[in-house]
């Protein structure tokens, strides 16, 4: 079994799917409408309308959950937060260097899922 996707539902496909290619510096794949998709050396985000799990009763619901954190590695934190442009209601934590090490950028996406543009102390 290999891991493959993380897969978010949503009612703004195109917003989303805006979102994240600013976020990435990728230009998504479009095969459907209702899916897009952004492929990683190791898995890929995908996108997709609520149009693509209507047969699932309901089991997924846009925008209504706060338990995911998506997490992309980045080279300067501080110049992709700076890039993004956040509104101010949209940023959960400016850059920040965490007790651990990790310098963190934390903000929502269109419908609201939590973002963290990380990067991992440097070693000497």
């Amino acid at each position: 079994m290999s891991f493959a996707s993380i897969r978010i539902v949503t009612d703004d496909l195109d917003g989303l799917v805006a979102f994240y290619e600013q976020v990435t510096g990728q230009r998504a794949e479009r095969p459907a409408p209702v899916f897009a998709q952004f492929n990683g050396p190791g898995a890929n985000l995908a996108i997709a309308s609520t149009a693509t799990v209507a047969v699932l009763d309901g089991a997924l619901a846009p925008a209504t959950d706060r338990s995911v954190l998506i997490e992309f590695e980045v080279a300067d934190v501080d110049g992709e937060f700076a890039e993004l442009q956040p509104k101010d209601e949209d940023v959960v934590l400016e850059p920040t260097t965490m007790p651990w090490g990790n310098r963190s950028a934390l903000v929502r996406d269109p419908d609201g899922n939590v973002v963290n543009l990380f990067s991992k102390p440097t070693i000497d």
